[in-house]
């Protein structure tokens, strides 16, 4: 790549920007501009935070700046028989909302048991996985979540999922897929998130990301 002809310009070198790319680029100016951040690509997933060790709760409380965030967890199980949930705060992560959400899902497993799950009032995005027993071989929960409008005061917080869980052996010892929707009908700022499992108690998992998406 001539220095006189850098993104098709022969002389002065235009001003790069994400949503403002001036000239012709070729692979290593393109390479250039996404390590310098300057590479219009809508819709990329930016890590936010990773997190390995085993805890009770997972609490992301730096959500970026962002309209719609991507969660997902790799192996996560209970150390008693458990799902996991999501729950959202307005407070930064002081304190996390506990009622008010509502949600409607779908449920499959190996032995052809089907069937659906719905609230209007519980007490978070409720049961994204199948029960977890953290001490048995196999059994936990892969999935993601995308989450939508959690940063945005005028509007309602949503969230889709899917997962699957190697259910534990009280509940079938097979797996089970869960697909779903989600939300906590108030308009508000939501700047935090925790991941956790109904029973409260600490977890065995490989990694949990959140990511942003730019500029969705």
């Amino acid at each position: 790549m001539a220095d006189d002809l850098k993104y098709g310009y022969k002389g002065a070198e235009p001003t790069q920007s994400f949503g403002n790319n001036t000239g012709v680029f070729d692979p290593n100016d393109i390479n250039n501009l996404i390590a310098d951040n300057k590479w219009t690509q809508f819709g990329q997933l930016e890590l936010i935070e990773t997190q390995t060790a085993s805890e009770t709760y997972y609490d992301f409380t730096n959500l970026g700046n962002y309209n719609v965030h991507f969660l997902t967890f790799n192996n996560a199980g209970g150390s008693t028989q458990a799902y996991f949930n999501i729950r959202l705060s307005n407070d930064n992560g002081s304190n996390f909302i506990a009622s008010g959400y509502q949600y409607a899902a779908q449920y499959g497993q190996a032995n052809g048991t089907f069937g659906p799950l719905q609230s209007t009032s519980t007490t978070s995005f409720l049961g994204l996985t199948g029960y977890t027993l953290a001490s048995e071989t196999g059994s936990s929960a892969v999935g993601y979540v995308y989450l939508y409008n959690l940063l945005d005061s005028s509007k309602y917080s949503f969230c889709t999922y899917q997962t699957m869980t190697k259910i534990n052996s009280a509940q079938g010892n097979q797996p089970q897929f869960r697909f779903g929707s989600a939300v906590l009908p108030t308009a508000e700022t939501h700047n935090a998130i925790r991941f956790f499992n109904n029973a409260t108690t600490s977890n065995d998992i490989d990694s949990i990301s959140l990511y942003g998406i730019r500029y969705s």
